[in-house]
C-alpha cells in the first residue's frame, strides 16, 4: 500500500510499504477514504522526532469502509462505512468505564509512562502505525472503529476521529456556565469547532487568532473574533465588564507564536542525537507557553482554562501564584472520543449542519500531496486551516 512516512525533522515521505495484516481476532482491516492531517501530526513535523523512528506511519483522523475482520469481531462487517476513533481503547477496563478512554488500561504504554495507545504517534504512544494511507489495521476493532451511515460526504463524519470530540471536550471541560463567556485562544481546527461548539450551547464566544482567514471562519458562526495582539489580555477584559471571560481554551498548544525563550530550547533539542534529545524531551523539555499564559491571565477570577492544545513538556514554568490567588481552575487531557460520540452523532447527521463539518476542509487533495501540504499547513500559507487527503 501507500502511506505517509516520517524520515526527519520536516521531511515526511509517501512511500509503498507492506499491508497491514490481521494479527489478533479482535481486529479489522479498513481501507482508507478519507483521512486528514491534525494540527498535533505537525508536533511530529517539528519537534518529536526523537520518539519517532523513519518510516513510521503518521495519521490518525481516518476513516473508510472495513475491508477485514477477525474472527472475535461482532459490531462490524466487511463492507461497513467506519470512522476510526484516534485514541485505541478497550471499552471494559476502569477507566474506560469512567469515560476515560485515553487512559485505558488496556492498551496505556507503560514503559513510557504514557496513556493509552494512539494511531501514528510516536513510541510515547504506542508506535502504532497510523491512517494516512491505503490501509489501516484497527487493534479492538468493535470499540475503536464506529459504525456511521453509508449515505453523505466524508466530512460528515471524518472529523468524529479526533478534532469534533476534542473541541467537545474542551468546552466541557471549561465549565462555562449558562449563558456565559468563553475564550478561544487559536482557531485552527479545533479552535473552529470549539467557537461553534459554543455559540451551539449559547455562550458568546471571544476568538483570538493572528490569521485572518481564520478569523473569518470563526465569525461566520457567531465568534467575536481579535488578532492577537499585545494588548489583548486588556482587549478581552475590556469586552467582559473588566473581569475576563468565565472559561478559556487553549487550542495552541505547545508551539505557540510568543516564546523565543522556549522556541530556542526546543531547537536545540531539535539538533541533538535522539539518544540525547529522548531524555532532554522527557526530564526537562520546555513547551511555548504564550498561549496558555495568555488565558490564564485573562480568564476571570474563579474561572476555569481548559487545554486542548497538546503540551509536551516536563519542565514548564507555570504562574503559580496568580493562579492560586485568582482561584483559577484548569483541566485538560488527551480527547476521551467515545464518551462524546453519542452527544455528537445526531449534531453531525443533522441536515442544518450546526456546527458546520462540511464547512472547515479548506484543501483536500491526494495522498500523495502530503508533504507538500504539511509544509503549506505548518505555515498557515494559502487559507489553510484543514487538510483532508483522499488515499
Amino acid at each position: 500500500m501507500r502511506a505517509l512516512t516520517w524520515q526527519g525533522k520536516r521531511n515526511v515521505h509517501v512511500e509503498t510499504v507492506p499491508d497491514p495484516k490481521i494479527v489478533d481476532p479482535t481486529d479489522a482491516i479498513v481501507r482508507i477514504t478519507s483521512t486528514a492531517i491534525c494540527g498535533s501530526d505537525l508536533h511530529l513535523y517539528e519537534l518529536f522526532g526523537p520518539f519517532l523512528d523513519r518510516g513510521d506511519i503518521l495519521g490518525h483522523e481516518p476513516m473508510g469502509i472495513v475491508e477485514e475482520v477477525g474472527s472475535d469481531v461482532r459490531n462490524i462487517a466487511v463492507g461497513d462505512r467506519v470512522v476510526v476513533t484516534f485514541n485505541i481503547a478497550c471499552g471494559h477496563c476502569y477507566m474506560c468505564r469512567r469515560g476515560l478512554q485515553s487512559q485505558c488500561e488496556t492498551t496505556q504504554v507503560r514503559d513510557q509512562g504514557s496513556g493509552a495507545s494512539l494511531f501514528g504517534y510516536t513510541k510515547l504512544y504506542g508506535q502504532v502505525p497510523g491512517g494516512q494511507a491505503e490501509l489501516l489495521r484497527v487493534p479492538l476493532a468493535d470499540y475503536n472503529a464506529v459504525k456511521v451511515s453509508p449515505e453523505g460526504p466524508d466530512d460528515r463524519y471524518l472529523f468524529l476521529s479526533d478534532i469534533l470530540p476534542t473541541a467537545w471536550q474542551g468546552v466541557k471541560y471549561a465549565n462555562v456556565p449558562d449563558g456565559g463567556t468563553l475564550g478561544v485562544l487559536g482557531l485552527g481546527p479545533v479552535g473552529q469547532f470549539v467557537a461553534r461548539v459554543g455559540t451551539h450551547l449559547g455562550y458568546r464566544v471571544l476568538a483570538v487568532d493572528p490569521v485572518p482567514e481564520r478569523r473569518e471562519l470563526a465569525a461566520r458562526y457567531g465568534a467575536e473574533v481579535w488578532d492577537l495582539d499585545d494588548d489583548i489580555v486588556d482587549v478581552l477584559r475590556d469586552q467582559t465588564e473588566g473581569r475576563g471571560p468565565d472559561s478559556v481554551v487553549d487550542a495552541v498548544g505547545m508551539e505557540a507564536h510568543g516564546s523565543p525563550g522556549a522556541g530556542f530550547a526546543q531547537a536545540v533539542v531539535g539538533i541533538l542525537p535522539d539518544a540525547l534529545a529522548r531524555p532532554a524531551m522527557d526530564k526537562a523539555g520546555i513547551d511555548r507557553l504564550a498561549a496558555l499564559h495568555t488565558a490564564l491571565d485573562v480568564v476571570r477570577r474563579g474561572g476555569t482554562v481548559s487545554l486542548s492544545g497538546v503540551y509536551g513538556g516536563e519542565a514548564d514554568v507555570m504562574p503559580m501564584k496568580s493562579m492560586f490567588d485568582k482561584q483559577v481552575s484548569l483541566r485538560m487531557g488527551q480527547c476521551n472520543v467515545r464518551s462524546w460520540i453519542d452527544d455528537l452523532l445526531p449534531l453531525v447527521e443533522d441536515s442544518r449542519d450546526p456546527l458546520g463539518v462540511l464547512d472547515l476542509t479548506t484543501h483536500r487533495v491526494s495522498l500523495e500531496e502530503a508533504p507538500a501540504m504539511y509544509d503549506v499547513f505548518q505555515k498557515k500559507e494559502d487559507g489553510c486551516i484543514k487538510v483532508v487527503l483522499t488515499p
